[in-house]
């Protein structure tokens, strides 16, 4: 009677044993099965992230800076003379060639319609402003050809305000109006360019020398550069 019951408490604590080591393994089984379920989720969120904030690149042409900004010369679109120009005032004053193009297309469409040399206001940009767009003087002039707001309010488009004068394509059509209307008012080229500045009592004409010069300057440039293609 006492082997039985000896043997039966054995198997009792060997059963007990087992099923308490059976019992650690599935939990430990459980507990490495959840993190694995977790981990998969969260690979999958981590994924699905990435792949909202770094989109796939789709195939095709690559960007690139020269794509965005050209060779960096102007286009063709000018005249070799006002190409030459952009270029020669680009080195000169220091300033991006890209962020030229704009204003020499300008001055390029009001002097056609306004019957005024491109180059001539390419010149008295030169002078005034030095191709900063946002310039003011202590008079109140304004933009690339240094206008007077309260002078010529009457030459903005619309209910435009006086900021539109900021606008540095607006600011050389209107130039360019202001600037031939002081050159037929006044009866010639040089005469025209001091009332333009405000200086028609400087007998030296100090300021219309100034524009010619530079206009010559950029002339020349552009016969250098057809001499060297020649």
């Amino acid at each position: 009677m006492s082997a039985t019951l000896t043997v039966r408490k054995f198997m009792e604590r060997r059963t007990g044993a087992f099923l308490h080591y059976l019992h650690i393994d599935l939990a430990t089984a459980g507990l490495a099965l959840l993190f694995v379920v977790v981990g998969g989720v969260t690979a999958d969120f981590s994924l699905f992230q990435a792949k909202e904030i770094f989109p796939p690149q789709t195939t095709g042409a690559v960007v690139t800076p020269a794509a965005v900004s050209g060779s960096g010369r102007a286009p063709q679109r000018l005249p070799p003379t006002m190409v030459a120009a952009l270029d020669q005032v680009a080195q000169r004053y220091r300033v991006s060639a890209d962020a030229l193009q704009p204003v020499f297309e300008a001055a390029q469409a009001a002097g056609r319609e306004w019957r005024v040399d491109p180059l001539l206001i390419i010149a008295v940009i030169s002078i005034e402003s030095r191709f900063n767009p946002y310039s003011q003087s202590p008079m109140g002039a304004v933009g690339l050809m240094q206008i007077i707001p309260r002078y010529h309010m009457d030459k903005l488009p619309g209910e435009a305000d006086s900021r539109r004068f900021l606008d540095p394509a607006l600011n050389v059509r209107i130039g360019a109006r202001i600037l031939q209307e002081s050159i037929q008012r006044q009866g010639g080229l040089m005469e025209g360019l001091q009332y333009y500045a405000g200086a028609i009592d400087d007998t030296e004409q100090t300021y219309a020398n100034k524009v010619i010069a530079e206009k010559a300057r950029l002339e020349q440039v552009s016969r250098r550069r057809d001499g060297a293609a020649g």
